[in-house]
């Protein structure tokens, strides 16, 4: 079975792209938690189904988006969610311009029409932050049709073979709305864990190859004491995320390890016990 996804990325990697399309190609360095992941969600994007990234904040969502697009060599056009999110957003709009000294209206496509129609990675980040009334358009597209009849211009639109689509979503979260079943049944969905043991040092060793070992060891005891306390229901699910743990090494290269986790994760949470917390955690291996 993997090999069709071999065949696949040779095939979407012999697609030449301008200078701007080029740039959308994203960097990797995904680090899948167990062995079957990454590769299962390869075969989703091979097979043409939508698929649903759900974890919380920090896990690697995006950058696990970001790493098929490098692994496939595909630009990536991204939607980042909010309620302010509209149909405009997505498709497009119209918009006045002068042409050989006339007025002409022009439409300027969208990332959703974009990706459909130049064979792109679509990655929806946040879905569930969107206003429900504004997702089913994107209904078409997500189901066996891969089609979308473009309501500001009326153009028939069939999806190019490569085009992928990718969301996702912090679950539970505040400003979030569950996912109606007609949305959630189109895709295909894979829970992201945050990352532990060596995958997670493989990871920070990555980021800051001349980092000391004597810090990395550190981050990773802070690290996993800070996942058991999110496990105890003592932290917030924020507390433990993987992107503001790294944020904290690389702050502590240049300051004192205190004051980086205090500005990369403590401050980053609403709760005063919580930040209280944190920093005692930090205290029985912080020196």
């Amino acid at each position: 079975m993997r090999s069709i996804i071999k065949n696949e990325q040779q095939k979407r990697q012999q697609k030449e792209h301008d200078a701007h399309m080029q740039r959308l190609i994203q960097e990797g360095g995904y680090i899948s938690p167990d062995e079957y992941l990454w590769g299962d969600i390869l075969v989703g994007v091979v097979l043409k189904k939508p698929i649903l990234l759900k974890g919380p904040s920090g896990a690697g969502k995006t950058k696990l988006a970001q790493s098929i697009s490098h692994f496939f060599n595909q630009p990536m056009h991204s939607v980042n969610c909010s309620v302010d999110l509209d149909a405009e957003s997505l498709l497009g709009f119209k918009t006045i311009v002068q042409s050989d000294e006339e007025t002409v209206i022009e439409f300027v496509e969208g990332p959703v029409v974009q990706a459909m129609k130049k064979g792109h990675i679509l990655y929806i980040d946040e879905i569930n932050m969107a206003k429900p009334e504004t997702l089913p358009i994107l209904h078409s597209v997500l189901d066996h049709r891969r089609m979308l009849t473009n309501p500001f211009t009326g153009e028939v639109i069939y999806a190019h073979e490569d085009f992928t689509v990718i969301a996702a979503i912090n679950e539970g979260y505040v400003g979030t709305s569950p996912m109606n079943e007609a949305l959630k049944n189109r895709f295909i969905s894979f829970s992201i864990p945050y990352l532990s043991g060596e995958e997670l040092r493989e990871v920070m060793e990555s980021e800051f190859p001349d980092a000391p070992k004597q810090l990395i060891d550190m981050m990773m005891n802070i690290g996993n004491d800070l996942k058991k306390q999110v496990m105890n229901g003592l932290l917030s699910d924020e507390a433990a995320s993987i992107r503001s743990l790294l944020d904290a090494i690389s702050l502590a290269e240049h300051i004192s390890v205190k004051r980086a986790i205090r500005y990369a994760i403590a401050e980053k949470l609403d709760d005063q016990i919580e930040r209280n917390l944190i920093m005692e955690l930090v205290d029985t291996w912080v020196k």
